[in-house]
């Protein structure tokens, strides 16, 4: 499995639940943390939850993988799935524009809007 197919899973994923703004930072040439962020936004805390519910749930079923480990979705405005080489972050609306991931990422070149 490739990283980039496993994000373009994680979109999809989020999609199917509505998911917004849904983005893949290509970041391999700016850290070895990993290579990918998805991130995306969900209207309330349930949603959220449920965003990251299906990620897991899509990419278990798809290539048997669970995530090596999740924060943060308790409060329900911002969690992170990271599966190694591809970490999703799924925000609030709120949360979201304060953290901007995006902008700290961002290299001009390296985002890809999701689109299905």
């Amino acid at each position: 499995m490739e990283s980039y197919e496993l994000a373009k899973v994680c979109c999809k994923a989020l999609s199917d639940k509505k998911g917004e703004e849904i983005v893949i930072l290509d970041i391999r040439e700016q850290t070895t943390l990993c290579s990918y962020f998805v991130i995306a936004s969900g209207k309330s805390t349930t949603q959220v939850r449920a965003l990251a519910e299906n990620v897991e749930e899509v990419v278990k079923k798809t290539y048997a993988l669970s995530p090596v480990r999740t924060e943060g979705f308790k409060e329900g405005s911002w969690g992170v799935l990271d599966y190694g080489d591809v970490v999703v972050h799924v925000f609030s609306e709120e949360s979201r524009l304060f953290y901007y991931l995006e902008r700290l990422w961002d290299s001009g070149k390296n985002v890809e809007r999701y689109e299905e």
